[in-house]
């Protein structure tokens, strides 16, 4: 499994994109950014899009992408896939002919553009070789993490954003690579926690409620303006194998 980090930030300035993980150029992980960072071909070439929640951060490559496909005039669609209540918001709220042009009713040749696919939290679902499956996080709104496998048990862990939560870590056995939000320092963990996110104090107990340790934890979401203090408190923490996301980045997995 190959890893491609389009954006790993908690904010938007230049040189820090929202989140976007790009997995064997075919699958996203969240889709705050596609079409800043990816050519037309990589665009051309996915095919699923897995949304951990409906933010803003973590879905406004979606209309930019829809719109580019369609310009080819060729069939070509691109699946959304995430529980319901992620999907009845981005359907309300973006995709509703007032925002942006409802893209799962407009077609290319002769599919629409974009397919909603609703899945649900605990129940394993294929994708070409993919295992994966969604488990409930503790986030401000209807939110999701992921667990992939792929066709030789490689698994990645992705928790989207979360505040302290349990499900997902009950599930993390045997996973190669966690990608785990960190959003803000220690000195905020009042405002961490009731915004359903987390800071390096509150990773480790996370990280202590799982199993078995990942072979690499990959922190993801950290506020920009927060960087180099959620660096600091990282670099503290008891783990050999933390290191903080930078945008373009590739790993294998």
């Amino acid at each position: 499994m190959k890893l491609r980090v389009i954006g790993s930030s908690g904010g938007e300035f230049p040189g820090h994109n929202p989140p976007a993980f790009l997995i064997d150029d075919c699958m996203l992980l969240d889709a705050g950014t596609i079409g800043a960072s990816l050519n037309y071909a990589e665009q051309w070439k996915i095919r699923n899009i897995l949304i951990t929640h409906a933010h803003l951060d973590h879905i406004k490559g979606i209309p930019f992408l829809a719109d580019n496909l369609i310009i080819k005039n060729k069939e070509h669609s691109v699946k959304i896939i995430s529980i319901s209540n992620v999907l009845i918001a981005l359907k309300k709220n973006l995709l509703n002919n007032r925002i942006w042009p409802d893209f799962t009713i407009i077609t290319a040749a002769s599919k629409p553009v974009l397919a909603l696919k609703t899945i649900l939290p605990g129940k394993p679902f294929k994708i070409n070789s993919y295992t994966i499956t969604a488990y409930k996080v503790n986030h401000s709104v209807h939110a999701v993490g992921y667990i992939i496998e792929d066709r030789k048990g490689k698994r990645l862990l992705y928790t989207g954003d979360t505040g302290p939560t349990d499900k997902i870590w009950e599930a993390a056995k045997d996973i190669q690579c966690a990608i785990i939000e960190v959003s803000f320092p220690d000195k905020l963990k009042a405002m961490a926690i009731k915004t359903g996110h987390l800071t390096a104090g509150l990773l480790m107990k996370e990280i202590n409620k799982m199993k078995d340790l990942p072979e690499k934890i990959l922190i993801t979401h950290p506020k920009p303006l927060y960087l180099g203090q959620i660096k600091s408190e990282i670099r503290k923490l008891p783990l050999k194998n933390i290191k903080i996301l930078k945008d373009g980045e590739t790993y294998d997995i």
